[in-house]
């Protein structure tokens, strides 16, 4: 008999709406029926695509034995971490707090009250060695919490009190002597072997690669670029990027990028878009186009909705087995190839031709060049995987997820001159505005299957307004930069901490949990905090306004007091940063037509310090009210005319274009 996730729409609650557990999603049936009856709440959290949360899955959660004991003494409540992000910081913070680490599948049991008891990541079913089994754990803490209630409860209000405390922000100041620290942890850190800034397992953080290669920029005698070169190339050598379809794994389990573990996260792949076409817009290595144009393609082949958004990842399991999909033997390659073409992929891509075992395809200490991506031989390849086994796609799509992605893709078709890639930016970004705002002009966090759902996070309107800020920066279409100003209102108004400083990951009118949490180191992925402290630099120096001026001043603080410790916690915060602190230009385009020079300026530099704003007659009254020094600038009656203004110092207007690009 299903249980009381069958009307979900999250595919990871859907994969349990069969087990025998008596599973509800969170919300207010579960709570009130764990208060009404005095039991603990059960609560696990993992994902979709989640290797552990599969396995913990099939071992436990549909044992009729496990299901018995939690169906009898607990409240089974299943989380989406993806669609409750708010839900997940909580109890992620709780679980690093009560044994030092964290990770997915996320065990917690809590009171009727939501307070911890217990937490813990992957158990599993019975006790082993030294690793505690969830029957015992089940048997144990339901006695303990009908024997001494109040000492639980105590407990759990303890920790919740530590983390208020050690998660309070920080009041710093920003200064150049943060990015130099950053830099020099990150060197400390680097593997100048194999790249990367960790031992084994390795993620590709792109983020890293995004604030050394603007740090290469200002300091050119640093090995800020030879460190960001080295890394990618290992990357892009490795098995953790899919040779034969595109696209990256989440992350390698060994230090030279080998062996990954083999889920795709759409969050993943924008990142890395963004990293291989500015470091081809800086060093002209065609190698750096070759990989992005693969991961864009892949994304557009295997991750794009009919509708246009983005699906969010694709799973590492196939028929039970993780990396089943990707793996293939020589005699495998040699049977869809022929002979010659198949000992000439093995040869390139690291196999054994003779070998009968699944191996991972990769170029790790190969010379010659890859195939074309469009090789028909890889095609055969790629064919034949698609129909060796089945891949599971999560296709929900997430706004803060999607817009990474527009702004990589938007980056990506401008820079290498791929038209498909920008439309597919522009046509996703219609998607999010007419599926993803709500009536009372909120924002959405998840859209699946005709329906979007729960509040969007502080990371969903922080890059709802950066995406239309690059969208903005590509196009010059004035109503990018009017949702932009938008959205970053919302964002300050609904989730700043005026007194404490910084914000939080959850609006001030959204659910009451048991803390309100903000999160303001980056991790996989940047931090909701970084984000906002781009989008309020980017406005402050477009539009020249004391408010966001203001509003990016007091982030900085709050960022550059919580970096002090450990500042490679912060790199995208420091990329933010850095606009700020080093010198800019803000450039006015004042126009009737197209001009396209800047565009052409932009695709050869990331000029991350360049303002752009273009003052056409479409455009010039939001331009006035956004940036209202702009309003002195006319706009002639043929042709061109450019203003530019350096540090706060403005030349005489030019009609031609005032900048001179990189090989010029």
């Amino acid at each position: 008999m299903a249980n009381h996730l069958s009307s979900e729409k999250s595919p990871y609650l859907l994969q349990h709406k069969d087990n025998p557990v008596d599973w509800y999603p969170w919300g207010e049936e579960a709570l009130n029926r764990a208060r009404d009856e005095n039991k603990p709440i059960f609560l696990s959290i993992g994902y979709s695509t989640c290797h552990w949360c599969h396995v913990m899955a099939h071992e436990s959660f549909e044992d009729a034995q496990v299901a018995e004991i939690l169906n009898r003494n607990y409240i089974p409540i299943k989380v989406d971490r993806e669609e409750r992000p708010d839900i997940d910081a909580v109890y992620m913070n709780v679980c690093q707090a009560m044994t030092g680490s964290g990770g997915w599948p996320l065990t917690v049991i809590l009171s009727p009250d939501q307070l911890p008891i217990y937490a813990g990541t992957y158990f599993p079913k019975y006790s082993s060695y030294s690793r505690v089994g969830l029957l015992d754990i089940l048997n144990q803490i339901a006695p303990m919490w009908q024997a001494t209630p109040e000492k639980l409860t105590e407990n759990g209000n303890k920790i919740v009190d530590y983390l208020n405390r050690v998660s309070a922000s920080r009041k710093g100041d920003p200064r150049p002597e943060l990015l130099d620290r950053t830099y020099e942890m990150l060197k400390k850190n680097y593997s100048a072997q194999w790249g990367g800034f960790s031992t084994a397992p390795k993620f590709p953080t792109p983020h890293h690669l995004l604030f050394l290669m603007q740090y290469s920029e200002r300091h050119p005698e640093s090995d800020a670029m030879a460190m960001t070169e080295k890394t990618l190339d290992a990357m892009a050598r490795g098995g953790l990027f899919d040779h034969i379809g595109g696209g990256f794994s989440r992350y390698s389990t060994d230090e030279k990028w080998l062996r990954p573990h083999f889920e795709k996260m759409l969050y993943d792949n924008a990142l890395l878009l963004m990293a291989y076409t500015e470091a081809y817009q800086r060093t002209g290595k065609e190698e750096y186009a070759d990989v992005a144009r693969r991961t864009a393609d892949y994304v557009l082949r295997e991750m794009t909705s009919r509708e246009g958004g983005y699906y969010s990842a694709q799973d590492a399991d196939s028929d039970g087995v993780e990396g089943k999909y990707y793996l293939i033997s020589g005699m495998q390659i040699l049977q869809v190839l022929g002979e010659d073409d198949g000992h000439e992929f093995c040869r390139r891509y690291g196999i054994d031709p003779g070998s009968k075992f699944p191996e991972i395809p990769n170029r790790i200490g190969i010379e010659e060049a890859p195939w074309k991506k469009d090789d028909p031989r890889l095609k055969l390849l790629y064919a034949c995987r698609r129909d060796r086994t089945v891949l599971h796609c999560d296709d929900k799509i997430l706004l803060s997820w999607n817009c990474w992605m527009i702004m990589a893709m938007m980056q990506a078709g401008m820079v290498l001159e791929e038209p498909a890639y920008s439309e597919s930016a522009i046509r996703a970004m219609e998607f999010l505005s007419s599926h993803m705002i709500a009536e009372n002009d909120r924002l959405f966090l998840r859209y699946r299957d005709g329906e979007a759902s729960n509040d969007g996070q502080l990371e969903d309107y922080a890059l709802f307004a950066l995406s239309g800020l690059s969208l903005y920066r590509w196009t010059g279409d004035s109503s990018y930069l009017q949702q932009s100003l938008h959205r970053a209102r919302q964002m300050i108004e609904l989730f700043e901490d005026p007194a404490g400083g910084g914000y939080y990951r959850s609006a001030e009118d959204g659910e009451v949990l048991i803390m309100r949490t903000k999160e303001l180191n980056d991790g996989a992925i940047p931090a909701g905090n970084s984000c906002a402290a781009m989008v309020l630099s980017r406005l402050s120096l477009l539009t020249g306004e004391n408010f966001w001026a203001d509003a990016a001043r007091r982030q900085f603080s709050s960022l550059a007091g919580s970096a002090e410790k450990y500042p490679i916690g912060f790199t995208y915060a420091m990329l933010a940063m850095d606009q700020v602190l080093s010198p800019h230009q803000e450039l006015v385009c004042c126009t009737r037509g197209r001009p396209t020079e800047h565009l052409d300026y932009l695709r050869k530099t990331p000029a991350r310090n360049l303002n752009i704003l273009i003052k056409d007659p479409d455009g010039e009254a939001v331009l006035d009210s956004a940036a209202p020094f702009t309003a002195a600038y006319g706009i002639p009656e043929t042709g061109t005319r450019w203003y530019l203004c350096e540090n706060g110092s403005c030349q005489l207007p030019s009609d031609t274009f005032p900048l001179t690009k990189k090989d010029d």
